[in-house]
Formats: C-alpha cells, structure tokens, sequence
C-alpha cells in the first residue's frame, strides 16, 4: 500500500505542540500508518497492519 492513500492524519494528544514535536497517525484499509513532523517533506511513514497497531497500543494502556 502506498502511504499516499492513509487518510484522516491526527497529532497524538500527548504530542508537544510548542517544539513541533508531533507523531501523526493516518489509516487505510487495513492498516495505520505513523509519522514524524519533525522530519522533511516527504516524511517517512512507519505502516502497520491495523491488528499490530491495536496490539501495540493494547499493550501500553494495559491497566488503564
């Protein structure tokens, strides 16, 4: 899949807005896709299967 077709690009909400240091999450069928904005256009993106993605953050807000 080709990261130009993950929509809906959101910052996490513990992103630091004043430094510009943000992780943006987008998603396409079947999977998520992470960036940096700190990074230069075009940014990397890091493409999960969406079942991975959830796994993950499963695991970091197991016990929340």
């Amino acid at each position: 899949m080709s990261p130009r077709t993950l929509t809906g690009w959101r910052k996490s909400s513990h992103s630091h807005f004043e430094e510009n240091a943000c992780v943006e999450i987008g998603t396409g069928p079947g999977v998520v896709g992470v960036r940096d904005t700190k990074q230069p256009v075009p940014r990397p993106i890091l493409v999960y299967s969406a079942t991975a993605f959830a796994a993950f953050v499963d695991h970091l807000t197991a016990g929340r």
